[in-house]
């Protein structure tokens, strides 16, 4: 029997799979001549960002793209002015790019497109994102300092349903004399009613061995707002009505109601390869136990690569109590791993 329909067979079918495959990979063409395939997933800031399997996450000058294409539906935002339209991307003559919707198509200068951002989907699978942040100083004059500082900061989201895990580690020395040891895990589970709100149940414990507020434990819950969770970052507001327990050095103990408000953001800047972060906590006891409370930070991420980062952090904890108060402010510059 020949093998010859065979052989043709399976060359079609091989074929056809890379034909397959081909199309569905996004293309960009500069202005030089080269020509790049991956998958398109953001321009802000004066870059695009493709993501290649040979080299990861390329950032592209917007101004040396001669034309692109994109199966993928995207937003598409000229001018300026933000279009909920979805639109794929069809290769053009240079300088300008066909956006398709449907059965209609126009060719628009890519100088008049200010961003462009694929949609950002509630997936039944698994996705799981983070960062290891440490940050590491010494000091030897007078007086010796060695400084030592972990954060981790992971969530993951499966469906209607989100996780998010906290942890941080911070000790200090002075010429060898122990002057700051705490650490803080939190976590919080998110239930997506719909596209916006959820409703949030959290867990939280700190230990200090060295401010007057030993021990802190804090069980909460209540409703969230996602106002956006896109390419160019996320933000976020939960009310909770926790009940905490502090726990004093002398020994005394509160045992108290609290009302707060967390804040979750970040936004991606200059083609992700900048990354401006806050994230904290303000709270209002409903008993004379304590004025207020105040846990936040503000900072910087640089990515170095796809997976390791420069950060500038700057983090406040701040207690008005009963049996002590805690004023902390503290300053990190270091380096870290994001997934």
């Amino acid at each position: 029997m020949s093998t010859r329909p065979l052989l043709c067979l399976l060359f079609t079918v091989c074929t056809a799979s890379v034909c397959t495959t081909s199309a569905l990979a996004d293309t960009v063409w500069m202005k030089n001549g080269d020509r790049l395939t991956g998958k398109v997933t953001l321009l802000d800031g004066g870059r695009l960002l493709i993501e290649t399997k040979y080299g990861g996450s390329i950032p592209l000058q917007w101004s040396q793209i001669a034309t692109l294409e994109a199966d993928r539906p995207m937003r598409v935002q000229r001018d300026g002015i933000a279009d909920d339209q979805l639109y794929s991307l069809r290769s053009s003559e240079s300088g300008q790019v066909l956006l398709v919707s449907g059965e209609q198509a126009q060719a628009v200068a890519l100088a008049s497109i200010d961003q462009i951002m694929r949609p950002k989907p509630v997936v039944p699978d698994l996705r799981w994102e983070g960062n290891i942040d440490v940050g590491l100083d010494y000091k030897r004059a007078e007086t010796d300092t060695d400084n030592y500082r972990v954060l981790l900061d992971t969530g993951a989201r499966h469906g209607p349903w989100r996780h998010n895990l906290r942890a941080r580690y911070h000790r200090e020395y002075n010429d060898g004399v122990t002057v700051t040891d705490n650490w803080q895990s939190e976590y919080a589970l998110d239930r997506f009613i719909d596209e916006h709100w959820f409703w949030q149940g959290r867990l939280d414990y700190r230990h200090d061995q060295v401010e007057d507020v030993r021990r802190q434990r804090t069980i909460g819950t209540g409703p969230g707002y996602q106002f956006w969770d896109n390419e160019l970052g996320a933000f976020s507001l939960a009310s909770l009505l926790n009940h905490s327990v502090y726990e004093y050095a002398d020994g005394d103990r509160d045992n108290f109601q609290l009302f707060a408000l967390k804040w979750n953001y970040n936004r991606y800047l200059v083609g992700k390869t900048f990354e401006l972060f806050s994230l904290g906590e303000i709270g209002k006891p409903l008993s004379n136990v304590a004025d207020y409370t105040f846990d936040g930070a503000i900072g910087l991420r640089y990515k170095v690569t796809d997976w390791a980062s420069l950060h500038m952090r700057a983090d406040k904890d701040l207690i008005s109590g009963s049996q002590g108060t805690l004023d902390e402010t503290r300053y990190t510059i270091g380096f870290g791993m994001g997934w």
